[in-house]
């Protein structure tokens, strides 16, 4: 799951939203570990299941990492100023976004992970003309894989 996220990381440049799913312990945060790492964090990415978000300037940008699992309102978003966030320049990674519907964005992309176990499964699907381009290159990224 880090490698495979790394490897996402020259795909997922520039500001957009990404929306993950998966059911619990399926490798959300995982996967938003390697990723924002493989983007150049050197310390510790701990998960945001109680602050809801955690934040990393790095050389390439900004990233946010968000968990909305414990959210009991999507209103809560507005008084966290969830709009100060969802810029055009800002990575946002977004865990359990249903949580925040009404409020939060269309995602540009879903990522989603299906716990299989030993293994896992990765899928996507663009939602927006950025996402598409995300897409494309996780596709092309994901065909390398399969070929190793």
């Amino acid at each position: 799951m880090l490698a495979f996220a790394a490897a996402c990381a020259p795909v997922l440049q520039g500001g957009g939203v990404v929306f993950l799913q998966g059911t619990l312990g399926a490798g959300k945060t995982t996967w938003c570990r390697g990723l924002i790492q493989a983007m150049g964090h050197k310390g510790a990415v701990k998960s945001p299941t109680y602050t809801l978000v955690e934040d990393y300037w790095l050389a390439s940008g900004h990233v946010y990492h968000f968990d909305l699992y414990r959210l009991a309102d999507a209103e809560e978003l507005e008084f966290m100023g969830i709009r100060d966030y969802l810029n055009e320049s800002s990575l946002c990674l977004i865990e359990w976004a249903e949580k925040g519907l009404g409020v939060l964005p269309d995602a540009d992309l879903v990522l989603s992970i299906a716990d299989l176990g030993e293994s896992r499964r990765i899928s996507w699907q663009a939602q927006s003309p950025r996402g598409e381009q995300w897409q494309t290159g996780l596709t092309t990224l994901a065909q390398e894989w399969v070929s190793c």
